[in-house]
């Protein structure tokens, strides 16, 4: 019997990769141009056209998906903690 060797998230993703990320907060005027902005900062070639925009059954809330190109776990891990530490967004996926 072989035991496997585990793996880490690192030899899971494969960069470069197209990589959703999703924001969820109250609904406002500059919710998507908060994720936008943000998005620039950490990915220079992200690409507006992948947005997606839902809104919560009473619209209170909305989301934001964006789609980007990631090119490495760093990379991806900046995003999170940007916004993550974001009082606008309740809920980063």
């Amino acid at each position: 019997m072989t035991s496997a060797t585990p793996q880490t998230n690192d030899e899971i993703l494969q960069f470069p990769q197209l990589f959703p990320i999703k924001l969820v907060g109250l609904t406002t005027e500059y919710f998507q141009t908060i994720v936008t902005d943000i998005a620039r900062e950490h990915f220079d070639d992200f690409d507006e056209s992948t947005i997606e925009i839902d809104y919560s059954r009473t619209r209170k809330y909305m989301s934001v998906t964006i789609t980007v190109n990631a090119k490495s776990r760093e990379q991806l891990d900046n995003m999170y903690r940007a916004c993550t530490s974001n009082p606008v967004f309740k809920v980063v996926l």
